[in-house]
């Protein structure tokens, strides 16, 4: 049965589930605004799986966000763990940082990217085949979404709100109830060149690797031009890459661990069971 833990020689707290047994040990890192819970529909049978929650997310600690202290909290829980080398699995912003886990670990036995390379509000040329004008009007109004939903995340949630979201997320701070992670967070997140575009940092992956992509919009960004064309720009960069790296496409939306979570498991397991590196 998983278990839970939190580590506590680190420098900020750390949340884990860990499945236990003695298979090969898996690492499972949930998206932007996620928590560990996000993977407990998934089951990877035979295999160790360890999932975290990620700094400012969850129940872990608060502390100053950057990529590599997040790779630093990654370590802390490998070794808290005795995990060895494991696989590490990621979705969104989890995927972005298996990549940079593996340039850190060339040693790494293999990593999975769940829809984890670029930030849907991006550059004007990675939207090819739109119309420049309907294009720019698009990614204006995606960051208006964006900007608003930053803002909003620094205001107590009302009751109505409470209800809709999971009791993880959620954090009390002078009586009143907020989500988690905050708009700090975010903001030092938003725009890295990391989280701005992993593709690049995928073409130096020196392990064997999954990358899967979504094939349907994401909730509420459905009926304009900008997400195909996103995707358009994804396929283009995608390819060439070196054959470690495999890339499936799932018919699924950005959030395809909650939409599909068998089908995810089976692309993972299958990865896992015949990666060649």
């Amino acid at each position: 049965m998983p278990h839970d833990v939190t580590i506590t020689d680190h420098d900020i707290p750390l949340a884990v589930r860990d499945s236990g047994g003695d298979g090969e040990p898996v690492l499972l890192l949930h998206g932007l605004g996620g928590t560990l819970e996000a993977w407990d529909a998934l089951g990877l049978e035979g295999r160790r799986t360890v999932a975290m929650d990620l700094r400012g997310h969850g129940l872990s600690g608060d502390g100053p966000w950057s990529w590599e202290n997040v790779l630093d909290d990654i370590e802390a829980v490998v070794k808290h763990l005795g995990l060895g080398v494991p696989a590490v699995v990621g979705h969104s912003l989890g995927g972005m940082l298996a990549v940079l886990w593996s340039l850190r670990h060339p040693e790494c036995p293999g990593i999975v990217d769940l829809d984890g390379l670029r930030s849907a509000e991006n550059d004007p040329d990675n939207y090819p085949g739109m119309e420049p004008a309907a294009r720019d009007r698009e990614l204006a109004e995606l960051k208006a979404v964006f900007d608003a939903q930053a803002a909003a995340m620094g205001q107590p949630l009302p009751p109505e709100v409470q209800a809709m979201l999971p009791a993880r997320t959620l954090v009390e701070r002078g009586g009143k109830t907020y989500a988690r992670p905050g708009p700090e967070l975010l903001e030092a997140v938003r725009y890295t060149p990391e989280f701005r575009d992993t593709i690049p940092l995928l073409r130096r992956v020196p392990c064997p690797a999954l990358v899967v992509i979504p094939t349907q919009d994401p909730p509420g960004m459905s009926g304009g031009e900008l997400m195909e064309a996103f995707r358009r720009g994804v396929r283009r960069d995608l390819a060439g890459l070196p054959p470690g790296i495999r890339v499936e496409e799932l018919d699924a939306g950005h959030n395809m661990l909650a939409e599909q979570p068998e089908a995810v498991a089976s692309l993972i397991a299958d990865f896992l069971d015949h990666r060649t590196g």
